[in-house]
């Protein structure tokens, strides 16, 4: 079905195309991030926090696996309210462990959520720098090869993220500059 929907939209854009004589370019937005100097930043930080709280839950892994191999070889010493609190003891840090890995690395965790915030601005940034790009060459379709679209073959000239990535660059600079001048 995914295939269908890529084919026929495919379609749709060669007919749109030809039809209307429109020119299409193919940008990689997942190498224009790879490139910028304030994603990787953003990125070096990110995974900073991951490996922070991956040793956390390490230490948390650590600490239950401890408490639980000693409640099993005490367990036949323990009697009545001892061996109910040391039994939930060690029930409330395996629910502790399996709820902080789904709050901070599930699906609809916090590393997810972090990654979304990310890139939103830096998608931003692209899009309007793709615009500028797509103005300046005249493009009436720009397509992303990071997004799932299978392109089996692209000549360069048709690749368009270098320039892409250079308009967004220029914008960096400019606002160094500026940073910089207001500083002094």
């Amino acid at each position: 079905m995914k295939n269908f929907k890529i084919t026929i939209t495919f379609v749709l854009l060669l007919i749109f195309g030809f039809g209307n004589a429109q020119k299409i370019g193919v940008v990689d937005t997942n190498e224009i991030l790879n490139k910028l100097p304030q994603y990787k930043e953003a990125e070096a930080r990110l995974n900073s926090q991951i490996d922070t709280w991956q040793s956390e839950l390490q230490n948390m892994q650590s600490e239950y696996e401890r408490k639980k191999a000693a409640f099993e070889s005490e367990k036949v010493l323990l009697i009545g309210d001892q061996l109910k609190l040391r039994e939930k003891e060690v029930v409330d840090l395996d629910k502790n462990v399996k709820t902080t890995t789904s709050l901070r690395f599930g699906a609809n965790g916090e590393i997810a959520k972090l990654r979304t915030n990310l890139v939103l601005p830096f998608q931003d940034q692209i899009w309007e720098a793709i615009k500028t790009m797509s103005e300046k060459n005249g493009l009436g379709i720009v397509l992303d090869k990071s997004n799932n679209i299978s392109v089996i073959f692209l000549q360069g000239k048709y690749d368009y993220t270098e320039k892409v990535l250079t308009i967004l660059l220029k914008g960096t600079d400019k606002k160094e500059k500026t940073t910089s001048k207001s500083k002094k």
